[in-house]
């Protein structure tokens, strides 16, 4: 049970150090790093517990086209150690804070990976003018214990429990609270008709773990991703059967492709 805790997305990449630069926020030095040049600023928000190290797949392939920021939030990476129940608005909010402390004055694509998307999602609607795409991978979802409880719910319910039991085993994380909330996430239209790109895998296991990994868990899981994209009237959904939760690792090249191509779709 202990490799289902990959299906809440609260678990710690292999870290790559990169060289970074700080800034503070809050009172808090923020690790981050900004590199490229171009018309567009690309910002990357981090999945779980993950610093920025999560997208050190792409982030040199990125900086070659458009200038690109990806940081560590408060409490992860190399940003100042702080334990605290977070909500995706403050992180959201402490987000803006870093825009505005490396002085960006246009709006940005904001790109998120898993527990991420919960904070992209909240910023473009609380501050639609900050944004101009947006762009999910692989992301967590509100819903996601839904689909394992259509599937079988007295196993559901089992499951998720010790999934949440295991995820505390090395204590809360600063954001465990808020992912479990499965508080209802803005959608369109109170995120605004922009340019939208969500990644999903639809990968299947061989030997799934927990019902989410099941082949009728993995073709709702795309479902689901499909129609959230496909609600937008400039929306994209794309469905990898290449790569599990971490499409920017293993998908490198297509990913950075579905960012250059997102930022093409963008008209201002």
């Amino acid at each position: 049970m202990k490799s289902a805790w990959l299906l809440f997305s609260l678990f710690i990449p292999v870290v790559v150090f990169a060289k970074s630069s700080f800034i503070t926020v809050n009172g808090y030095d923020v690790e981050y790093e900004m590199a490229g040049t171009g018309k567009h600023t690309v910002f990357l928000e981090a999945g779980g517990s993950a610093g920025l190290s999560d997208w050190e797949p792409i982030f040199e392939s990125l900086a070659k086209n458009t200038r690109v920021i990806r940081y560590s939030r408060i409490g992860n990476g190399g940003s100042a150690h702080l334990v605290k129940n977070y909500s995706s608005e403050e992180y959201a909010e402490e987000a803006r804070l870093v825009l505005e402390a490396l002085n960006i004055k246009k709006p940005v694509v904001y790109v998120a990976h898993s527990y991420g998307a919960y904070i992209a999602r909240r910023f473009a609607a609380t501050y639609p003018e900050w944004v101009s795409g947006l762009m999910l991978i692989e992301p967590a979802s509100e819903h996601d214990v839904d689909i394992m409880r259509r599937i079988d719910l007295i196993k559901a319910e089992k499951e998720i429990a010790q999934v949440k039991l295991d995820d505390l085993k090395n204590g809360m994380s600063n954001q465990y609270l808020d992912f479990w909330a499965k508080r209802p996430l803005p959608d369109y239209p109170e995120i605004p008709d922009i340019p939208v790109t969500v990644i999903a895998s639809i990968k299947k296991y061989e030997n799934p773990p927990v019902l989410f990994f099941t082949d009728e868990a993995r073709e709702m899981w795309g479902e689901l991703h499909s129609e959230w994209a496909n609600a937008f009237p400039q929306g994209k959904a794309v469905l990898t059967d290449k790569s599990y939760h971490f499409p920017q690792e293993d998908e490198p090249d297509m990913v950075a492709q579905e960012i250059i191509d997102l930022l093409e779709r963008i008209k201002q």
